[in-house]
């Protein structure tokens, strides 16, 4: 029983991280269509950065916790790409430059999304197949 409930913390875990990034797309797309000035773009989207890099982080820390090395081991790069972004202060988005790094941010928002969103089909399967084999004992 215990490791399903991990695996439905590891969902809501993951689903947080998921409305993140996608909010950021969506101020990505807002200012490209120039439905909101730079400032608050950028002002939206960096308020929600150490929120999703902690949460991935804590993420990574409970895979550990629980044992499971496989989601460990598909998680790490994502945290590592984080981590390497904040230690490099890379991290925010610049006011002035954001019209210049829109495509990059956005392409990148795409890919911690497609990460994001196969690691949660695991993490649905994984809870999945704990509760139908916690229902058969």
């Amino acid at each position: 029983m215990w490791d399903t409930l991990s695996w439905l913390l590891f969902f809501f875990i993951l689903i947080a991280i998921l409305v993140i990034v996608v909010y950021q797309l969506i101020c990505f797309a807002d200012l490209e269509f120039d439905y909101i000035n730079p400032y608050d773009s950028a002002s939206r989207i960096n308020t929600v950065i150490l929120p999703e890099y902690i949460t991935q982080g804590l993420l990574c820390v409970l895979y550990l916790i629980t044992g499971h090395w496989m989601m460990l081991i598909l998680a790490a790069p994502y945290l590592y790409y984080n981590i390497t972004l904040y230690a490099r202060r890379q991290h925010l988005v610049d006011v002035t430059e954001i019209f210049n790094q829109l495509n990059e941010e956005k392409t990148q928002r795409f890919f911690k999304l497609g990460h994001l969103v196969f690691l949660l089909f695991i993490t649905l399967f994984w809870m999945i197949y704990n509760a139908l084999e916690d229902d058969v004992m």
